[in-house]
């Protein structure tokens, strides 16, 4: 089968980690919830992330502008990184919306 083997790889999400036995939620994540984390401050460390990555691509891309950096890959890399990051907050964020929506519908 042609395609990327996800069971062989090691790829590491905040609170959900695939690995040689698939698909699994990390107990540090559940633990974290259950210790009253609010939905708040996980969105609140979600953008602070999303930022930090911004702003280590901006760098990166001035470095490489500038001559500082020589590395291109790198400057790719962390420019896909800050972009991926960036688009998945955009989708949560017009989830949220449409479930807030969907909500002011409902008739009580």
């Amino acid at each position: 089968m042609d395609g990327i083997n996800i069971s062989n790889s090691n790829m590491k999400l905040p609170g959900i980690s695939v690995g040689e036995t698939g698909l699994s939620q990390n107990t540090t994540s559940t633990q974290k919830a259950e210790e009253g984390s609010s939905f708040g401050s996980t969105l609140k460390q979600a953008i602070q992330s999303v930022d930090s990555l911004q702003k280590d691509s901006d760098l990166k891309m001035q470095q490489l502008a500038t001559g500082q950096n020589t590395n291109i890959h790198e400057t790719m890399i962390a420019a896909e990184k800050a972009d991926i990051a960036l688009r998945m907050m955009v989708q949560v964020r017009n989830k949220m919306i449409e479930a807030y929506q969907e909500m002011m519908r409902m008739q009580v």
